[in-house]
């Protein structure tokens, strides 16, 4: 039997979107997206988009930033791309002005922060940085309990509510 190849662009849209789902939207989008016309079309589906979640977990419920690079590249090419299909991100303090800040995301409905300072969350949220739609989010920030667990999920204009979920780290 003769060795036969193919390659990921041989797939039908279908069939692509079956494996796809299946691994981390963060890790498809990042290693795929910008490769061709094709897969940026597949990439930008709502499946990939919706809920971005932008932080790394480790143990303890503890989170951390993305690395640079992959962060370079979601700030400086994906997001603008796809910003206006994202209803849903998951950020911590350290990279979450840079991406909240790499473009305008008019569809965000809400966003998990996690490991947050009061202090960090007040000067975000006090009106001076950030808009969303007509509405300013300002107003009182509270925190989930436990030093490594504080966090503040906003969702919906103007409203701040606590949250002890983990961020959706596969779609």
């Amino acid at each position: 039997m003769e060795h036969s190849s193919f390659q990921l662009n041989d797939l039908p849209d279908e069939i692509l979107m079956i494996i796809l789902k299946k691994l981390n939207n963060i890790d498809i989008l990042y290693s795929l997206f910008g490769v061709n016309k094709r897969l940026n079309k597949i990439l930008s589906d709502s499946l990939f988009t919706n809920r971005l979640t932008l932080l790394i977990s480790l143990m303890n419920h503890y989170f951390c930033s993305l690395p640079n690079p992959i962060l370079d590249q979601f700030c400086l090419q994906i997001l603008p791309k796809i910003h206006d299909k994202i209803q849903w991100l998951d950020l911590e303090p350290f990279s979450m002005e840079r991406i909240l800040l790499a473009t305008n995301y008019p569809n965000l409905f809400g966003f998990g922060l996690y490991n947050i300072q009061e202090e960090v969350a007040i000067y975000l949220f006090n009106g001076n940085i950030f808009y969303f739609g007509s509405h300013n989010i300002a107003g009182p920030v509270v925190f989930g309990p436990g030093p490594v667990q504080k966090q503040i999920l906003v969702s919906g204009p103007g409203l701040l509510c606590p949250s002890l979920c983990e961020p959706q780290l596969y779609n």
